[in-house]
């Protein structure tokens, strides 16, 4: 198979320490890599080296004479925002060519979605699934043979995270991709590369097979050290005996053969079995559960992103109990986020005035993705005092168990990374025992290990759970309820499966009005056929019947109760809500 990238032994420092040390691999055509490794250990690093960004390297990189890379931004320079889409895209040619080529631009952002009229559409306009169609376009007009992609599905909405995960599953080319996202990894890849402790360990294997393997390769490696361990103990023991015996008995012989197994044992100490370090991960986030028939109760409440702006949408009714774990799911845009914040305020403000969407007695936590609850000034130690005031041993004891060693409690939060930052975050909600969580996008630095986590402490979670994510793992292993935001309404969904089948099949009819090719054809250009149309309108039929037995339901309920404790204008919005579903459906 063709070789593209060929290295040898490449190592790299930065001020403090040496980021990897002795790297050598090949990328041969057709290779699917998938680049893996904790926070900090120079995943992004040795994207830029391969892009040919970081000169400062030691020994060589090899590139195919015809070898054409190309890097997938998790950002476009800043300098781009004011340009129109087009011209963000031309930008990645070299200047003298610009000009002659915006034919190819062309066609390639309608291959991807965006006819003529998107065109001169300016970048800071764009909303987050356009902005990545965006980031792909400037890639492929390059033509690369090996394209970078540096964690992009970081920030991505569910449905241009689909989109993503079909665009590269169509991909005919070569790519090496940074991703926490172990499902995105298993579609897409072939090979997987593990970047741990300053090296590269590869697999011909999947992400999740990838781990396997390593964590059976560590614990044989564990067995092997321990065996040669307590060889090496054996032996020392013995030339410690035969020592004494030969002082003791003035015997050189037994001097001579003590001196002989004392260097046979530093032998094969320095030829021991070696493990990785590995940073340990622990977290705890210790609910309680509430006896009372509901923690949070929703009724009638608009949803806007700030106070001047017109709703996004509008909670009709909704109520959440101990144990309920609720994945609210949509586009970015739609107002997830803006749906936490509200809550959160409410919140805030229910300590004061004691009134809110909350129950009374309820301590709430809140994990705000923009990370602005830990002050840079702070040292880690002093920044988990206002979560909750434990003692200061406790708090050294909850930094130590997340991998924040002892020398590192007085550094400053403005010196760690994001995903460091997101970790620390967790520490400071895990001091109190809260009986609601507000967690607004809490993957998005984490990596896979973290994850995992998160994932088993939300499971054993005992109060209630708001949880804003686009980690389609996350969400199907510590979720039992589902609300999706569409089209300005909030709906409550039996089967993550529907969320995700509406998802996809609003996002190809998104593509389909902008007069592009729907995102799984993008190479093939095959148009929307018949049968698929027809589908697309069975799906929307299904999800109004889902939303008319919902609505039957609650009306239902609430009819059930006691006169003073109903809602009228609620049960008049319902039906009227029904006799328009009954309408489209053809049902009245």
């Amino acid at each position: 198979m063709t070789t593209l990238i060929s290295t040898s032994s490449i190592s790299y420092d930065l001020t403090s320490c040496r980021l990897f040390d002795g790297l050598s691999f090949t990328i041969k055509k057709g290779d699917r890599i998938g680049l893996i490794g904790s926070n900090g250990c120079g995943k992004s690093t040795l994207l830029r080296l391969l892009n040919k960004d970081l000169p400062d390297y030691v020994s060589s990189v090899s590139f195919a004479s015809y070898a054409e890379v190309a890097l997938i931004e998790q950002h476009l320079p800043k300098r781009l925002l004011t340009m129109s889409m087009l011209d963000s895209v031309v930008d990645n040619l070299p200047a003298e060519i610009q000009l002659t080529e915006q034919w190819r631009a062309q066609i390639i952002l309608s291959n991807l979605g965006f006819d003529e009229s998107y065109w001169e559409q300016p970048i800071g306009t764009l909303s987050g699934g356009q902005y990545a169609r965006v980031l792909v376009a400037r890639a492929l007009i390059v033509e690369p043979d090996v394209l970078l992609l540096d964690e992009p599905s970081n920030h991505l909405d569910l449905p241009t995270l689909l989109w993503l995960e079909q665009f590269l599953m169509d991909w005919k080319g070569t790519f090496v991709m940074v991703s926490h996202d172990q499902r995105l990894l298993d579609h897409v890849t072939n090979c997987t590369w593990v970047l741990r402790d300053k090296k590269l360990q590869t697999f011909s294997q999947t992400c999740t097979q990838a781990r396997k393997a390593l964590e059976e390769k560590d614990r044989a490696d564990a067995e092997r050290q321990e065996a040669e361990q307590k060889e090496i103990n054996r032996i020392e023991k013995s030339a410690q005996r035969l020592a004494i015996w030969g002082r003791d008995f003035d015997n050189e012989g037994l001097a001579r053969k003590a001196k002989s197994m004392e260097k046979r044992a530093a032998g094969l100490r320095t030829t021991m079995t070696r493990l990785d370090t590995i940073e340990p991960w622990t977290l705890s986030l210790s609910g309680e559960s509430m006896k009372a028939n509901r923690l949070l109760e929703l009724a009638s409440v608009p949803i806007s992103a700030t106070q001047d702006q017109a709703p996004l949408f509008e909670v009709l009714f909704q109520q959440v109990k101990s144990g309920d774990r609720v994945a609210i799911l949509g586009k970015n845009g739609a107002g997830k986020s803006s749906l936490l914040k509200v809550l959160w305020a409410s919140y805030q403000a229910s300590q004061l005035e004691d009134n809110g969407y909350f129950h009374p007695q309820a301590e709430v936590g809140y994990y705000d993705q923009s990370l602005n609850q830990l002050c840079d000034e702070h040292s880690l130690i002093d920044s988990l005092y206002p979560f909750y005031p434990v003692s200061q041993e406790a708090r050294k004891m909850a930094l130590i168990s997340a991998g924040f060693s002892y020398e590192r409690h007085d550094q400053k939060i403005a010196e760690l990374s994001g995903g460091e930052r997101s970790r620390l975050l967790f520490v400071g909600l895990s001091l109190a025992k809260y009986h609601f969580l507000l967690l607004d996008e809490p993957t998005n630095h984490l990596d896979i290990e973290g994850k995992e986590e998160l994932a088993d402490c939300l499971t054993r979670f005992e109060g209630g759970l708001l949880l804003v994510s686009h980690d389609r793992e996350l969400i199907e292993s510590s979720c039992n309820r589902f609300w999706y935001i569409n089209d300005g309404q909030l709906v409550e969904m039996t089967y993550l499966d529907a969320v995700y089948e509406a998802m996809s099949v609003g996002n190809q009819v998104d593509s389909l009005e902008a007069g592009g090719e729907t995102p799984s054809t993008v190479l093939s250009r095959s148009m929307v056929s018949e049968n698929q149309h027809s589908e697309l309108v069975q799906n929307d039929d299904e999800l109004l019947l889902e939303r008319l037995l919902e609505l039957e339901e609650l009306l239902t309920q609430d009819q059930s109760r006691k006169a003073k404790h109903q809602k009228p204008d609620l049960q008049q919005k319902w039906q009227k809500e029904i006799v328009s579903i009954n309408a489209k459906l053809e049902l009245s």
